[in-house]
């Protein structure tokens, strides 16, 4: 019985090397000439280049609770941008259905689920919003990272190594995907091949926490130089909602409070 056994298991290890050759014959060949710094400026300088953007994404976010349990929260996003200073982003999850919408002089925050909203004055450019958000309001849009007239240089701040790992697809789309490391995160970027280096995928691993969570943004559908209406950067309280105070913009997270790791209930 236990050379039948054995000779079983040499057919079908035998088996497993020839699938794994088989497979591994078929897998495109890394490009290892490929510039992964390149490659990324490439990607922020033709994004820098397009006055006007539609983006609709997927975004989850992982968060570690306090008994080291790991909760994903997804939701999905619907921007348009318009260089320099209008901006409409969307956020729909299931604790947060949320409204940012800035033209120029002032932005808001339209909390649908609870019918709120909070104005601020705000002059400036987008770039200068995600600054004030992320500074004043703690709000960090990790994604908007891409769309920043600095993307190349915040991206690339303090990243100790970087490589080109290969080819992949993102949605059916063929991308270049590139891995950077930093002291406290590490991150990955899918960028569509060809003429039109757009990113498709974006993932932030925080390795300083434990379990280390990700963001993860998928970027579903990404037009530029599609005319967008001044009308879509104008905001108009829907019927009923009230106004909140700017300290209270904590409550329209998508995640709900108490959590996150250290957050005991």
């Amino acid at each position: 019985m236990s050379k039948l056994l054995l000779g079983n298991a040499g057919i079908i290890a035998g088996s497993v090397a020839f699938v794994i050759s088989v497979f591994t014959a078929v897998l495109p060949a890394r490009a290892e000439s490929e510039d992964p710094v390149a490659l990324l400026k490439s990607m922020t300088d033709y994004v820098n280049g397009q006055k006007s953007i539609s983006v609709v994404a997927d975004a989850d976010i992982e968060v570690v609770t306090y008994d080291l349990q790991k909760i994903q929260f997804t939701s999905s996003i619907d921007l348009l941008m318009s260089r320099p200073d209008k901006l409409r982003a969307s956020r729909r999850g299931g604790y947060a259905d949320v409204d940012l919408i800035f033209d120029g002089k002032s932005f808001t925050l339209l909390g649908k689920y609870r019918n709120v909203y909070a104005q601020v004055e705000n002059e400036g450019t987008t770039d200068q919003l995600i600054d004030r958000l992320r500074q004043d309001y703690s709000i960090e849009a990790p994604g908007a990272d891409l769309l920043l007239t600095s993307a190349y240089d915040e991206l690339m701040r303090d990243v100790s190594d970087a490589k080109y790992i290969g080819h992949g697809v993102v949605g059916g789309v063929d991308c270049d995907h590139l891995a950077f490391r930093k002291n406290e995160t590490d991150w990955q970027i899918w960028i569509e091949r060809g003429s039109k280096p757009i990113p498709r995928k974006y993932v932030i691993t925080s390795k300083g926490i434990a379990g280390a969570p990700q963001y993860t943004l998928v970027i579903r559908d990404w037009q530029t130089e599609k005319p967008i209406a001044a009308e879509a950067f104008a905001f108009v309280a829907p019927a009923g909602a009230k106004k909140m105070d700017v300290s209270e913009l904590a409550e329209l997270d998508e995640v709900p409070p108490g959590i996150v790791e250290g957050e005991k209930k």
